[in-house]
Order: structure tokens, then C-alpha cells, then sequence
């Protein structure tokens, strides 16, 4: 997947990341994104949908919770076999 998406961050800077992969659990929509995709050590992040039903764009927070972040990261292991997603405290 090489899907670029751009986000605003608190600052009102704008930051590009790559869409290494999506899914869908519980009805909420994940995605992990990285700032570089060529990378074997990119840091990458787990994003939820928080928008509403209706709205035209995604409106996407961090996933902060460690639990969360630890069930999602396994998911999203399996979903990219050539990938070792491990999580920092």
C-alpha cells in the first residue's frame, strides 16, 4: 500500500505519512502509518477513526492506550507477515 495521506498536527504544521495498512475491528476503522515507508526501523503509528457518520473526510486520532495499541499491532503483525511490529514504552 503506498497511499500518502497528509495530517495537521496540534502546531498547525502539516506532516506527510504513508498508509502501510488499514482494517477494520469492532466498526472502527485503523490505519498504520509511517513517515517513511523504505525504512526497515520506521517508527510507525496506529490511528483510529473518530469521525462521525456523514462526514466526507476521516478525522483520525492516536492510539494512546497500550492495550489497544498492543491488539491492534498483532492484528496489524499478521496482516503484514514480512513485518515485526513491536511496541515502546
Amino acid at each position: 500500500m503506498e497511499e500518502k495521506i497528509v495530517f495537521v498536527d496540534e502546531e498547525g504544521n502539516e506532516v506527510e505519512m504513508f498508509v502501510l495498512e488499514e482494517t477494520r475491528i469492532n466498526n472502527v476503522n485503523y490505519i498504520l502509518v509511517a513517515e517513511d515507508d523504505e525504512s526497515e526501523e520506521a517508527t510507525a503509528y496506529i490511528l483510529k477513526d473518530i469521525s462521525d457518520d456523514g462526514e466526507e473526510e476521516a478525522v483520525y486520532e492516536m492510539v494512546i492506550d497500550d492495550s489497544e495499541i498492543e491488539y491492534i499491532g498483532k492484528i496489524f503483525s499478521e496482516l503484514l507477515e514480512d513485518v515485526n511490529i513491536t511496541t515502546e514504552d
